[in-house]
């Protein structure tokens, strides 16, 4: 027979019983026989539909029913079922897993408290949580700030950048006192301002197959924040393989995307994951970045806002989540649409005959070329660094200079070369001269370098120099008057 574990509040409506033997072949069973048994005792354990009272845990030895089957968890005779209820006042807790509020927190969370459906119990869900946001910029900081505000007991941040000046239009996260400063480091500041009651635990460095299945697994829950689809990659695969519940959000200019990855269902399986969307990353230089191509200032926050409530849904058990759907929204034209994410056969982690037991190199897998490439292959990139560049242009070296960013970030910003759009190339050949030096240049260096390669490649050009670096660079080495972007 399995034996239930009475705790001290409850014993004395068990006949001061501390432990009961039950013959239930499942917790649901055992219980039922242990309130028929002492009457007085039900009313405590369950509610008037005969379901455990929302202030009242069990668990199996040391897992929480809710982790395991629920009610329904088979129980062996030599089980032990631990009943573990809230208790008010200050008296010690019997097990480390309860979790109790001061006055000031129930008074903090009061507003969450009144919710029927959340109450106390979805608290102390929070409280209990560990949840890990990858990136702290601009999905990251409403996601961060509204979790720490919500009362998730503790938060880890991963992020290995400082503050730019150029991130206040959205990271909110900061201020024109953070500049220059580690954003971890920051963003730790703000939030225990914020809240004094959680716990902030930092990670300043990039996220990689060395150490992502080592970071992750200290936590529940990852909420991905990333800009760039290695890191996404990365995380999936690492949430998948470790088990953890994947919170997904993306922006791009006026657009974002929402959905819920690898959780754990009813049944005890998963719901879709990334690779199950997108089982391979586009092409390099197809789908910019937010700092290539821009993103309105409150895009991140409406969309952050909403991967915050993803997160706080799945930790507490309250709604539906966004698990096997995907939630997209167009702020131009202000519509939103759900569209189905269903498990993909060819997935290679998860699918009818997986493959990947393990994480591999992501910036290989999504054509990512490291700062080695350029001098590899059949057509190496020449380079150029903007102090070469202005020693050329004080020294009267000739040369042309070409800029193949878009007209809208020539207006913004330009060094005086030719504009020819990457994307329009093709049209301007006539400008790009055949013979003696000729610089191209972008942003930070990586669209002209490709241009660089396709003019290689494709027209037979042996004179181009990729401005290494780009406008950045040549801001922040050159002239620090140009305005950055």
């Amino acid at each position: 027979m399995a034996t239930i574990l009475i705790p001290t509040p409850l014993r004395k409506f068990a006949g001061n019983q501390s432990r009961v033997a039950v013959t239930g072949t499942s917790v649901q069973e055992g219980i039922s026989q242990l309130a028929d048994q002492y009457p007085e005792l039900k009313r405590h354990l369950l509610d008037e539909n005969g379901a455990l009272r929302a202030y009242v845990r069990v668990y199996v030895g040391e897992q929480d029913i809710l982790a395991l089957q629920g009610p329904e968890t088979p129980v062996s005779a030599d089980s032990q079922i631990s009943i573990v209820p809230a208790i008010a006042g200050g008296a010690p807790v019997a097990a480390p897993e309860v979790v109790t509020f001061s006055r000031a927190e129930v008074e903090r969370y009061s507003r969450h408290l009144l919710i029927p459906e959340f109450g106390i119990e979805g608290q102390r869900k929070l409280k209990q949580a560990r949840v890990l946001v990858i990136g702290s910029g601009g999905l990251g900081s409403p996601l961060l700030q509204y979790l720490a505000a919500a009362g998730v007991g503790t938060l880890g941040v991963v992020d290995f950048d400082t503050v730019d000046e150029s991130n206040l239009q959205r990271q909110v996260l900061f201020g024109l006192d953070s500049v220059g400063k580690p954003k971890v480091d920051e963003a730790r500041r703000r939030l225990e301002s914020l809240n004094s009651y959680i716990k902030i635990e930092t990670h300043e460095t990039h996220l990689t197959s060395d150490n992502a299945l080592e970071i992750i697994s200290q936590y529940d829950l990852v909420a991905d924040g990333t800009d760039n689809f290695p890191t996404r990659y990365l995380v999936n695969d690492a949430c998948v393989l470790l088990g953890k519940t994947n919170v997904y959000a993306s922006i791009f200019q006026f657009e974002g995307q929402v959905s819920v990855f690898n959780q754990l269902k009813e049944d005890g399986t998963r719901g879709p994951n990334y690779r199950d969307l997108f089982p391979t990353p586009p092409p390099p230089g197809l789908v910019p970045s937010c700092a290539e191509g821009g993103v309105m200032g409150v895009l991140p926050g409406i969309i952050g806002s909403m991967q915050a409530l993803e997160v706080i849904k799945v930790l507490t058990g309250v709604g539906e989540t966004l698990s096997g759907r995907l939630f997209l929204f167009d702020g131009l034209s202000f519509t939103t649409r759900i569209l189905q994410v269903l498990p993909l056969a060819a997935n290679p982690l998860t699918g009818t005959n997986p493959t990947q037991k393990e994480l591999i190199d992501y910036v290989e897998f999504c054509g990512m070329p490291d700062s080695e490439d350029s001098q590899k292959g059949d057509y190496p990139v020449k380079e150029i660094s903007v102090k070469g560049l202005a020693d050329w242009q004080q020294s009267g070296h000739p040369f042309t200079l070409i800029d193949v960013r878009e007209p809208h970030e020539y207006d913004i910003v330009n060094i005086g070369g030719i504009l020819t759009p990457q994307n329009e190339v093709d049209l301007y050949l006539d400008q790009i001269p055949r013979q003696g030096d000729v610089v191209v240049h972008c942003r930070s260096g990586v669209r002209s370098a490709k241009v660089i390669r396709r003019l290689q490649e494709e027209f037979g050009y042996d004179n181009l120099i990729n401005l290494t670096g780009g406008v950045l660079a040549y801001a922040k080495e050159i002239d620090p008057e140009l305005p950055t972007y």
